[in-house]
């Protein structure tokens, strides 16, 4: 069994057990290693661009906000966007801050037809430390995985 296999079928597996909408829940270091390796797999980061343009962005991720900045209300053309940019055959991977609106828009786009859609557990910051820090535990940036300062 491949190293992308094996990482899929936990993925979905972590999914079944978490009782989750969508094919599989990826931790952010499997996530990085589907985008080396799986040609077509697309990685979607659904932060606001004010997250984007202040916090940092992922190389190569398709961007597409689920909620917009200022206000955080719902980005009623999103699902157009991501049809317009992502093929829906494709692996898709969606990414936020922290993986809750990734696991909505991973919820809502395996309704929508994307049959192979993934949500990135704890996102690019991860969840808040015992401070209220994020950045610090868990999550894209801490992983050391490749990102770029706006």
């Amino acid at each position: 069994m491949g190293k992308i296999t094996a990482i899929l079928q936990a993925a979905q597996r972590r999914a079944r057990d978490m009782n989750l909408p969508y094919e599989g829940a990826l931790l952010p270091v499997e996530a990085y290693e589907i985008m080396q390796s799986a040609p077509g797999a697309k990685l979607v980061d659904i932060r606001s661009r004010a997250e984007l343009d202040w916090v940092g962005r992922i190389p190569n991720a398709v961007e597409i906000e689920w909620m917009t900045y200022p206000g955080m209300k719902s980005n009623p053309g999103f699902m157009a966007a991501l049809e317009q940019q992502v093929d829906k055959e494709a692996l898709v991977l969606f990414i936020c801050r922290s993986g809750a609106r990734s696991h909505s828009a991973a919820a809502a786009s395996t309704l929508a037809g994307y049959r192979d859609s993934y949500n990135v557990l704890q996102g690019f910051e991860g969840e808040k430390n015992t401070d209220g820090h994020r950045n610090s535990h868990e999550g894209w940036r801490v992983a050391g995985l490749p990102w770029i300062q706006s």
